[in-house]
């Protein structure tokens, strides 16, 4: 079922995404890392899936895009070398955050990276950081006060977990902060306005019935909103929202919409897959082109109508300024890696 129909009658309703802009990339990527510099209108992507969606394609590759310009083109890669997969990147001042994904080998044994570059804009280099205390990947990754970063449940070794890391980027030191409530979920999206965190979807594991079964993979549909204690960040309070009708979503696009105190999301699919579009059911994964997002002050959902082109397996939604937000690669119809840097407007209907 679409997102359209998961929601509930109440929903506001708004109209349409327009003013749909591309840029070319140097190559398709998907399910790479992404962060947006402000200042210079830059936007980045490190690592993830080239055009070929097999193990070779898994790379450590890095681009950026100049808006003002309309050029893209290829950085200097990871240090390390290591292609991965479902890594997150937050941005705080002028110094990009790479965290976390998975490696792939070429029986199909993934191992979780634990590994946190920091890739200076102005420079344009790396440094390396303390690594994760729990390596995980296809988390959701999210920033506060300009010096916290939080990754949030995502896949470790052979299971979800439900941790939340805290990051102090002032002391290169790692905390635990209040685990996560939900079932532990990988591929979710989520995103922070001021202090709230809004975390939505992902696949949860359902255990084998019996030792001649293998464990389920499986979306799961459920919102939960965080609000950290300002002067203990340590500290989240998780409460459940409201259950949407019908099936969840997988690695969606979603960021915080500061000024309009929403939550956004877009794209994803809601037919979970490893990592080369095809669903663990076997059924080739069709991308969605939903928009939705959460109101936190109203504490509602709110609809908007669809994007221009539908996508999944992102790590983020970039948002540019007002009610302009790009993705940066990603999969298309047929399962096809994007080589796209894609700009939609998200706009209030007149009443």
């Amino acid at each position: 079922m679409s997102v359209f129909y998961r929601l509930f009658p109440f929903i506001l309703l708004f109209g349409a995404c327009g003013n749909n802009t591309a840029l070319s990339l140097p190559e398709p990527v998907s399910n790479n890392a992404v962060a947006y510099h402000a200042p210079t209108q830059t936007a980045y992507s490190f690592a993830g899936l080239g055009a070929d969606k097999d193990w070779k394609s898994v790379h450590a590759k890095s681009y950026k895009c100049e808006l003002l310009t309309k050029t893209c083109e290829t950085i200097a890669p990871l240090p390390d070398g290591i292609g991965r997969l479902a890594a997150s990147a937050q941005i705080i001042g002028d110094v990009v955050y790479i965290l976390g994904g998975y490696s792939v080998d070429e029986i199909g044994a993934e191992i979780s990276t634990p590994e946190m570059w920091a890739f200076d804009v102005t420079s344009q280099s790396y440094s390396r950081k303390a690594d994760m205390p729990i390596p995980v990947d296809d988390s959701v990754a999210l920033s506060f006060q300009d010096r916290y970063l939080y990754l949030i449940s995502g896949w470790h070794k052979d299971d979800n977990v439900v941790n939340v890391q805290m990051y102090d980027t002032h002391t290169d030191i790692w905390f635990p902060a209040s685990d996560w409530r939900g079932v532990p979920v990988f591929g979710h999206a989520g995103g922070i306005v001021d202090n709230v965190m809004i975390v939505c979807d992902g696949v949860q594991i359902i255990p084998a019935k019996s030792v001649h079964e293998k464990r389920q993979f499986t979306e799961i549909s459920a919102c939960w909103r965080g609000d950290i204690n300002a002067e203990n960040p340590k500290e989240i309070i998780w409460r459940k929202l409201s259950s949407l009708p019908g099936k969840g979503n997988y690695r969606m696009a979603a960021t915080g919409w500061d000024e309009r105190n929403i939550v956004l999301f877009a794209g994803g699919t809601n037919n979970p897959y490893n990592y080369n579009g095809i669903g663990y059911d076997k059924i080739p994964s069709q991308p969605s082109a939903h928009v939705w997002g959460y109101d936190i002050g109203a504490d509602e959902y709110i609809l908007f109508k669809d994007k221009a082109k539908s996508s999944m397996d992102h790590r983020a939604l970039i948002h540019l300024q007002d009610g302009q937000f790009a993705t940066f690669g990603g999969m298309g119809p047929a399962q096809k890696t994007l080589d796209t840097f894609n700009t939609f407007k998200v706009r209030q209907s007149p009443k």
